[in-house]
């Protein structure tokens, strides 16, 4: 497929997941939790129940963890680009492997799953036997977005 060389697509989005903490967020929070665990660790030792402070201490190194996997997992994108002939799904995943999947826009059917009050909650593109899902970091919000754009483009693609 000479996807490269044809002009511009139809459409072109990359999906990231939303990550509100930074790093340096990250490194603050610790700091916080440390400080508040240290003032009862520090009671704790004093009134002579000293492996108390070691069970805090692994609180502290659970929330790190837990906050690291969460960032780690921010990583993560998927790249979709439409063409008249074309629609070419990359999929990025948190540690850099990537997944390319083409598929042709005429051949291919975009479902949207929705609950019982009508929120977008999963976005699938389907050819032949192969369901792959779209954006499923994404917010009910922005998949509904993602539904009405990538939608009317994929619909536009077909005439």
């Amino acid at each position: 497929m000479s996807t490269k060389t044809q002009a511009k697509p139809l459409f072109a989005a990359t999906l990231t997941p939303h990550r509100s903490l930074t790093p340096a967020g990250k490194r603050v929070v610790i700091g916080l939790v440390a400080a508040l665990a240290l003032v009862p660790g520090l009671v704790f030792y004093l009134a002579g129940a000293w492996p108390v402070v070691g069970f805090m201490g692994l609180d502290v190194l659970a929330i790190w963890a837990a906050l690291t996997i969460s960032m780690r997992g921010g990583k993560a994108y998927e790249v979709i680009t439409l063409w008249p002939t074309a629609l070419e799904l990359k999929k990025v995943d948190a540690k850099g492997g990537e997944e390319v999947l083409n598929f042709t826009p005429k051949a291919v059917k975009f479902l949207v799953d929705r609950d019982y009050n009508e929120r977008v909650t999963a976005l699938w593109l389907k050819a032949d036997s192969k369901k792959v899902p779209l954006g499923a970091f994404l917010s009910a919000d922005e998949k509904l977005s993602l539904s009405k754009v990538f939608g009317t483009a994929l619909r536009k693609s077909r005439v």
